[in-house]
Formats: structure tokens, C-alpha cells, sequence
């Protein structure tokens, strides 16, 4: 009788299929709602006066968001960037000279502009467009991720 050839990993082979197919759809409906709390409370901290981790979050978004929609994933207009820049900015400056870590009520708008985008983007983008984002943020932030950047344009 011929007998059958095994396949060893056929359990490993389908739980990657399994994972495979996850990455295609959004996240699930609690992780991305507990991700925009975190966020919407940084923001809201800002707002009255918090610390430098609330606007690194919220630059973290913002850089996602912007990957995010670069993908395809809803609409971020230029001008709607630049806004959030330059109040994200104006915090940091204010927050390491010692005037306290806040947007002011132009800078709070602009950044929860951005914000509501994530919020769509954490609905509907697969979960491998969101990953994709992640990592390159991480990338970004890698030591020496810079020099390594200059080294690939020179």
C-alpha cells in the first residue's frame, strides 16, 4: 500500500495562512479603540498642560496617519500636515524651554484633525498597512536610522 507523504509543519503551515488572512483585515474593533483612547487622552492632556511623552505620542500619530494615508487610507490634505507640524513643534519648543508641554486652542484643532483620521485609519486600513507604518516609524527613530539614509542618497 502506498503510504501518504507527511507534512510536519502542517499546523505552523496553517496558522501562517490563518495569520496571512488577518493581515488583510482591519484591526480588531478593541485594540484600535484602545489605541485612539491612548491618543485622545495625550491630546487632551495638551490641552491643559502635560509632559513630553503626551506630545511624542501625538507626533507618533501623526507620522502613522500620514504613512497611513500615503497607503491609501484616508485623506490627510497638506495643508491639514503642515498645521499639525507646526503645532506640534511650537509644543516642543514650548515644553523644553520650560513653558509647560500644551497646544493652544489653533494647535489642539489641528492636531485633533489629524487625530480623527487615525481613528478612521485604525477602522478600516488591513492590519499589514498599520504594521508596515509601525516599522517604518520604528526605522525612523533607530540610532543611527539618519546616517543611514544620507548613506543611501549620497
Amino acid at each position: 500500500m502506498a503510504k501518504t507523504i507527511s507534512f510536519p509543519n502542517r499546523t505552523q503551515a496553517a496558522r501562517s495562512r490563518r495569520n496571512n488572512k488577518a493581515m488583510l483585515l482591519p484591526m480588531p474593533r478593541a485594540c484600535a479603540d484602545d489605541l485612539a483612547l491612548q491618543v485622545h487622552l495625550a491630546l487632551a492632556a495638551l490641552r491643559r498642560g502635560g509632559a513630553s511623552h503626551d506630545a511624542q505620542a501625538l507626533l507618533h500619530v501623526h507620522v502613522l496617519a500620514t504613512m497611513i494615508a500615503d497607503a491609501g487610507y484616508g485623506v490627510l490634505t497638506q495643508a491639514q500636515v503642515d498645521d499639525a507640524d507646526a503645532a506640534l513643534l511650537a509644543c516642543y519648543q514650548r515644553g523644553q524651554s520650560g513653558g509647560g508641554w500644551q497646544l493652544d486652542k489653533a494647535g489642539f484643532d489641528a492636531v485633533a484633525a489629524i487625530l480623527n483620521v487615525y481613528d478612521e485609519q485604525l477602522q478600516c486600513a488591513p492590519l499589514w498597512v498599520l504594521n508596515e507604518a509601525s516599522e517604518r516609524l520604528d526605522r525612523m527613530g533607530a540610532p543611527g536610522a539618519g546616517q543611514q539614509a544620507m548613506r543611501k542618497l549620497a
